[in-house]
């Protein structure tokens, strides 16, 4: 008697489990979580490939140029400091006053500086990797006024102007395609790299100046030009009285970045951009002259980054983030067409239609490794569709239901792209999507009876 009554029972939870709309509920909801294994796993392979892209980046702007950081020409005059030192000299047996002079240097930085920085972008490919770099032509004009010493109190006669030279402090060495030559005064001075010290910096140095260029009793003006491979950013320290600085290139999507705001900026007609920079020696709290040594200015850098905003793996990371809400809204539309229509879907068919919205993204990911993100997209969005579609008419034995999941997918991956295109706006119109999607399956499920479906308790 008690083996029948437990077979009842077991009967009776079985056909419970076939039957419940809260059973399958549940085992739509359980199969969501399920896939979420697999998913995991595929935005790990994104990770991946996108550590992998960023070596090889690494290595393609390692040899063509990296970054570029400039600020100069600084007039660099050594002076003597003298000291008095006391020495016993046995000879005499008596204690005399000696004097010795160490050489130290003094920086002044220019009165005016006026520098125009033109960029050509360019990209390079290694297998199924791409970067941005670029081309830069820098002319940099400017003027120095006579150095003042009387900061120190240095007399005239301890400087030794005959050894008086310029240096120009820059990164990125390796992607210099130009002699450094530097006018002043009609004559042209070469300079060379100093030996490197435990800065990123690097220092070319010119030849000495000839006391006739020295801007000790007027005025000097200078200018000179530099070619430069490089990406990622070019960058600025404004060490002028007055700064200038105006920056021209055919990147669409600049940044400027810094301590300091542009000016003024535009969009050019080749969708490029021409940016300006104006900075008073009174806008940063750094000196005009520098005695003994030359500090470290990095933190009053700016210029614009060359950057490309969203790139393939980005994207693929961003769609691969709403894996969770297309595989569950996706199951829930079938729950909703089972449960209004009375039609079984069986759980092994529910697991091949998450496997098949699994799939989008190793599509998508290995698509976009050979073409751009957007075809990528269209084909892995239109094979998963068709796909489920077709499977859909297979299960539901109608087209009525298959299309309306083929035009409720297509919306969906529709507005997951129009979101991980937006920038500013993916949050605000990522919510109000979702809230019109809430309201939807809100109106769709009102009628559902939830009620428990066994009318006699199931006892052990």
């Amino acid at each position: 008697m008690e083996t029948h009554q437990t077979e009842k029972n077991n009967k009776k939870l079985w056909t419970w489990l076939k039957t419940s709309i809260t059973a399958k509920f549940f085992m739509t909801g359980a199969l969501t979580l399920l896939l979420m294994i697999p998913l995991s796993l595929i935005q790990d392979l994104i990770t991946e490939r996108e550590i992998r892209q960023q070596d090889v980046v690494s290595e393609l702007n390692d040899k063509w140029g990296n970054e570029i950081l400039l600020y100069g020409p600084i007039l660099k005059v050594p002076y003597k400091v003298y000291h008095e030192t006391a020495v016993y000299e046995e000879a005499t047996q008596q204690t005399v006053t000696k004097k010795s002079a160490t050489t130290r240097y003094a920086y002044f930085f220019p009165k005016t500086l006026d520098i125009n920085a033109d960029v050509k972008t360019t990209s390079k490919k290694r297998n199924n990797f791409e970067t941005t770099v670029f081309t830069t032509d820098i002319v940099t004009t400017g003027s120095f006024e006579t150095p003042d010493f009387s900061l120190k109190s240095i007399p005239n006669e301890d400087i030794v102007w005959e050894k008086a030279s310029l240096i120009i402090r820059t990164t990125n060495l390796k992607g210099l395609k130009s002699e450094v030559k530097l006018s002043m005064n009609g004559n042209t001075y070469n300079f060379e790299p100093l030996p490197a010290d435990h800065s990123h910096i690097d220092t070319l140095e010119s030849s000495f100046l000839s006391l006739e260029d020295l801007p000790t009793t007027t005025t000097r003006s200078f200018d000179f030009k530099l070619t430069y491979n490089g990406s990622k950013s070019i960058r600025f320290i404004p060490i002028g009285k007055l700064t200038n600085v105006q920056m021209t290139s055919d990147w669409k999507h600049p940044k400027h970045t810094g301590s300091f705001i542009t000016q003024s900026k535009r969009t050019t007609e080749n969708g490029g951009f021409e940016a300006n920079w104006k900075l008073l020696h009174t806008n940063r709290s750094f000196s005009q002259q520098y005695f003994k040594v030359l500090p470290n200015l990095d933190q009053y850098a700016f210029g614009t980054d060359f950057i490309i905003p969203l790139d393939e793996y980005q994207q693929s990371e961003r769609t691969a983030k709403y894996g969770f809400l297309v595989i569950g809204l996706t199951f829930l539309v079938f729950f909703l067409i089972q449960t209004l229509s009375k039609i079984s879907i069986h759980p092994f068919q529910y697991l091949m239609i998450g496997l098949a919205l699994v799939m989008f993204y190793t599509l998508l990911i290995s698509i976009s490794e050979h073409s751009s993100f957007f075809k990528a997209y269209l084909i892995a969005g239109t094979a998963v569709i068709v796909m489920i579609t077709l499977y859909s008419k297979s299960i539901l034995k109608n087209w009525k239901f298959p299309v309306l999941i083929g035009i409720t997918l297509t919306a969906l991956y529709s507005f997951i792209f129009v979101i991980i295109q937006l920038e500013n706006y993916a949050l605000l119109v990522g919510s109000i999507g979702l809230f019109i999607i809430l309201g939807i399956v809100m109106y769709v499920s009102r009628k559902i009876d939830w009620g428990f479906d066994i009318t006699e308790p199931v006892v052990g």
